[in-house]
């Protein structure tokens, strides 16, 4: 259940300003990783908000509306097909996630993090394994990162049509998959997220097209 305990018990312990941080993006074989970092009100609960795996498209996006309304704080951070590539998925999350919170007009004073690692940020983090679907700010963050990276992704489909990103926004499904065998890779797609994929379909690593 998405609540403000964990909030409540970080004032507890003098901290007066909590953020939550998540991304969106760690999957899928093609596009950027985002992250997002949220400060709520003390003691709001903004109608719906939820692990953003588990809301849909359309209610998502309300929701990222009412969350840019009435947060204290939102900042929103990106890493590179090109960085993903060069320092790895998980590295390149972290980079996102500071990101996010140098993007913030009001700086925490502590955050809390989804999963089981922390990002090189100057405050006291805690990771929370499941944190999106138990602590509100972090649900909050989720939703917003979800949201800005399904955005970006749609307008890429527009630049690259022959593969669907508005769909499946990167992730590896049958239609996406089918796609990458038939035309190549494009400048979005993550090489080192295809190489199994090349390899089942007994395809040497292809080159990007245009």
């Amino acid at each position: 259940m998405v609540d403000l305990e964990y909030e409540n018990k970080a004032r507890e312990k003098g901290y007066k300003i909590i953020c939550g941080i998540d991304e969106a993006g760690r999957g899928p074989l093609a596009g950027p990783v985002c992250a997002a970092a949220v400060i709520l009100p003390k003691d709001k609960i903004i109608e719906g908000i939820n692990d953003s795996k588990k809301i849909t498209e359309k209610k998502r996006e309300k929701i990222f509306e009412d969350i840019l309304k009435e947060a204290v704080s939102v900042g929103i951070g990106w890493a590179s097909v090109e960085e993903i590539e060069e320092i790895n998925i998980l590295n390149a999350a972290m980079l996102a996630m500071k990101r996010a919170v140098d993007d913030m007009k009001t700086k925490p004073d502590f955050a809390y993090v989804d999963g089981n690692t922390t990002p090189p940020l100057n405050i006291d983090c805690e990771a929370v394994t499941g944190g999106d679907a138990k602590i509100m700010s972090v649900a909050a963050a989720s939703i917003v990162a979800k949201v800005s990276r399904d955005r970006l992704m749609r307008k890429y489909a527009d630049e690259y049509p022959d593969y669907g990103f508005d769909k499946h926004k990167g992730y590896g499904t049958k239609v996406h998959t089918a796609a990458i065998l038939e035309y190549g890779a494009c400048p979005l797609h993550r090489p080192s997220f295809l190489k199994k994929l090349y390899a089942k379909n007994g395809k040497q690593d292809e080159q990007q097209t245009s």
